[in-house]
């Protein structure tokens, strides 16, 4: 047996050369190691990436979609800015609360989000006799939102204490006989404000009043001290009959026509003829009951769009405009309401009121307060006494 001995030098070759072998193994085993971890990292890291994006993009996706197609809208809410502005609602910290408004109309959809904050006052159905909200047609939402939204629109006296009667069918019609049973009806629930948007827009509320049941109905209201409001009508274009829609022409119901965005009449808007005439016979008209006596936007006004039809559905959150002396005759409501809230002593149970002469005061500062067309003193059969201001219309009030 030749056994070889190994030197010092041969053990330290030896050992270097084992030990460099480990050392190589080592490091190729971590950087094999490296790359797979690093690679698992940048893997991690990309899906992390990805699903930060996504979330940040669907973010974004709703946001947009909430706010362009869900909600309103910048259009609808800038537009309805733009038409406080005009007619000085901007500049009132004052939201009606606690006056007591009565909208005669096709009814109003109380699962619309911007309404489901309501707790009516009163509710009386006088075309189906159902005992729960609701509005086949839509019109009565539209002008309900005006004054009452709260949402994606915010509406002008939206503390009032609302009144709903449904004296509108379906198809936006209705008789005098039921139209006057619901202003009783108003008068008789301790209503201060009655709201009779029944011109309406055109191609959807036909003019269809004229009888004397309403007027008397109107006039029955307003001997107690309540404030009726109603609508100039929508035939100033064409086939126009000269004069204001019933009960717009009564005396001492305060008659709304309307303007565009840009102050000027709108095209719709009926005129009054304030003439003394032979046939049919009619006394000339004197201040401060020229009609109309005043004008608010009418002009694709933003509103709310009811979906369900009267049925028990939900209705989404859906937006829209519509245009008509029906809207300015909610905007002069609601500019009423939130007088009465700064001097409730001349509504219709306070200490000054209940009685025909605070309307004729009231109709006096109104032809005072309005913005007159073209700086003129002079009533305009389209335009008025002017444009509404309701801020000062509440500062001559107090």
């Amino acid at each position: 047996m030749n056994n070889k001995k190994l030197d010092g030098n041969d053990v330290k070759e030896k050992f270097s050369q084992s030990e460099k072998t480990i050392l190589e193994m080592d490091e190729e085993s971590w950087d094999e190691f490296d790359d797979n971890a690093i690679k698992s990292i940048i893997a991690i890291c990309t899906v992390l990436v990805l699903i930060l994006s996504s979330g940040l993009i669907f973010i974004a996706w709703n946001n947009w979609w909430n706010e362009d197609l869900i909600g309103p809208g910048s259009f609808l809410t800038s537009r309805q800015q733009n038409y406080e502005n005009l007619v000085g609602f901007s500049g009132v910290e004052l939201t009606g609360k606690g006056v007591v408004v009565c909208i005669v109309d096709s009814g109003i959809d109380l699962t619309h989000p911007d309404l489901r904050h309501l707790n009516l006052n009163g509710w009386k159905d006088f075309i189906n006799s159902k005992t729960y909200t609701y509005d086949d047609h839509g019109h009565g939402t539209m002008m309900a939102g005006i004054m009452s939204a709260k949402g994606g629109l915010k509406g002008l006296a939206n503390e009032v204490n609302l009144l709903v009667a449904k004296a509108l069918s379906k198809d936006g019609t209705g008789s005098d006989e039921v139209v006057s049973e619901a202003i009783d009806w108003c008068r008789e629930n301790n209503a201060e404000v009655i709201s009779l948007s029944l011109g309406g827009a055109p191609g959807i509320m036909p003019s269809f009043l004229g009888g004397d049941l309403v007027e008397e109905a109107v006039n029955n209201a307003m001997d107690e001290g309540i404030y009726v409001v109603a609508a100039a009508g929508n035939d100033g274009e064409e086939d126009t009959d000269d004069d204001v829609d019933s009960p717009c022409s009564v005396e001492n119901v305060i008659c709304v026509g309307g303007v565009g965005i840009d102050g000027t009449i709108w095209s719709g808007s009926s005129k009054g003829s304030n003439n003394f005439q032979l046939f049919p016979p009619k006394l000339s008209r004197q201040d401060p009951d020229k009609k109309p006596e005043l004008v608010a936007p009418a002009d694709s006004i933003p509103v709310l769009v009811s979906t369900n039809s009267g049925s028990n559905e939900p209705t989404e959150s859906t937006y829209g405009t519509a245009s008509g002396t029906s809207a300015a005759t909610v905007y002069v409501s609601s500019a009423i309401a939130l007088m009465l809230e700064a001097n409730p002593s001349i509504s219709r149970n306070g200490n000054q009121g209940g009685s025909l002469d605070n309307i004729e005061q009231v109709k006096q500062w109104i032809k005072e307060s309005c913005l007159p067309k073209n700086n003129s003193e002079d009533h305009d059969e389209y335009y008025g006494y002017g444009l509404l201001q309701v801020n000062l219309l509440v500062n001559k009030s107090i």
